[in-house]
């Protein structure tokens, strides 16, 4: 994914496209898969590190930072600077890869409302939308994972979508029935689908939330550096020190 796509996808989040361009967004994610995939891993990743670095002279030091990045490694060579907000380059795994960013000592646990933050479902368009499918997009969209989960697991005795058994074992381990969890996680996870490495992630973050911190880490240092979600990965390690 390129910086041009970044300043799209921030644009969108505020509110700065034009009505047709809201418009043609909306659609290609729609139409796109893989497009819906990267914008809720940007949203996701946006709003962790908004989490994260909420006290403020972290979060303006960390922000320093990533502008030095960026003029090194992005704008080097380019008679153009496109001026991307902060948090934009924070997402590219590439920067976390290239440059020790992560220098703050935190004398806490993490936890997992720090990286909680789940990009929603948009698979009702994509696809024959019954109502089962769609109150349970509903569902989750609105945090109501307890009403999800019934709806997932009806959908699930029709059709074992991966799609479907990602946003229903975040259900699950949003209502702390982590055992069946981490059953939905290890299928994903074994399989070959978009979902396996986000099924890895939040396998982690089921150890998270048990405060099995030992464990957490361990899966965590088995997920890809070019897995779309890294500098979330490498905010959890980082944390996990």
């Amino acid at each position: 994914m390129n910086e041009e796509r970044y300043l799209l996808f921030d644009q969108y989040l505020q509110d700065e496209l034009t009505p047709d361009e809201k418009a043609n967004f909306e659609k290609q994610i729609s139409d796109d898969p893989e497009f819906a995939v990267e914008f809720g891993a940007f949203k996701t990743a946006q709003q962790q590190l908004e989490n994260k670095f909420g006290i403020a002279a972290e979060r303006e030091a960390f922000k320093e930072n990533l502008v030095k990045v960026s003029d090194k490694h992005f704008h080097k060579n380019k008679p153009k600077v496109i001026a991307l907000r902060p948090w934009n380059y924070a997402v590219a795994a590439s920067i976390v890869i290239l440059v020790g960013l992560f220098f703050f000592n935190y004398t806490k646990n993490p936890v997992y409302e720090d990286y909680s933050q789940h990009a929603q479902a948009y698979f009702t368009e994509r696809g024959h939308a019954n109502t089962t499918l769609k109150q349970a997009e509903t569902a989750f969209n609105t945090e109501k994972y307890k009403a999800a989960i019934p709806l997932f697991e009806k959908l699930l005795k029709e059709s074992k979508s991966p799609e479907i058994q990602f946003f229903y074992g975040i259900s699950l381990l949003e209502e702390n029935k982590y055992e069946k969890a981490e059953t939905v996680f290890e299928a994903l996870q074994s399989g070959t689908s978009i979902y396996k490495e986000k099924a890895t992630w939040n396998l982690a973050l089921c150890k998270l939330k048990q405060k099995d911190y030992a464990g957490c880490k361990k899966i965590l240092l088995t997920i890809p550096e070019d897995y779309e979600d890294y500098v979330a990965v490498q905010l959890l390690l980082k944390d996990l020190e």
